[in-house]
């Protein structure tokens, strides 16, 4: 439906034409989700499945989808990100922040919403409690001192 880009004001998602109708009332949320494909992750047979150490403080090994890694067995990938401004006409999607690269292919946007999207206790495990309890808190956190040097 689309694809990110990375402009000098910072991430875009481009819409392409036959999908701009369906930004209509988008502009009245603060946030979105967006599901997007890692399509240049690797992607071989026998991806890693346990991890050995990926954080600091955690067990010594994590299985893949007890991780934020990457580096998956699939490529689908989600971010919620600030929705800064919508150009319906000209299909532009602006962005406070956005993690994939240049040109990752777009699969679907939804408007974040508390009531189905946000876990008011979500209780992580004890070696991961002192991270940050929101996106916002996380742009201030030392993510650094989470990963092994």
């Amino acid at each position: 439906m689309g694809h990110a880009a990375h402009v000098a004001d910072g991430p875009v998602l481009e819409i392409k034409p036959a999908y701009r109708e369906g930004l209509f009332g988008l502009d009245a949320f603060r946030w979105i989700v967006v599901h997007w494909f890692a399509h240049r992750a690797d992607r071989r047979d026998g991806a890693q499945l346990l991890l050995p150490a990926p954080y600091r403080g955690a067990p010594d090994r994590l299985g893949v989808f007890a991780t934020r890694s990457p580096l998956r067995p699939n490529p689908l990938c989600v971010t919620v990100a600030a929705l800064l401004s919508v150009d319906i006409a000209a299909g532009t999607l602006r962005l406070g922040w956005l993690d994939c690269e240049e040109g990752t292919p777009i699969l679907d946007i939804k408007p974040y919403q508390p009531s189905f999207d946000r876990v008011e206790h979500p209780e992580p495990p004890a070696w991961c409690a002192a991270w940050p309890r929101s996106v916002e808190a996380s742009g201030d956190f030392d993510w650094a001192s989470v990963f092994p040097d």
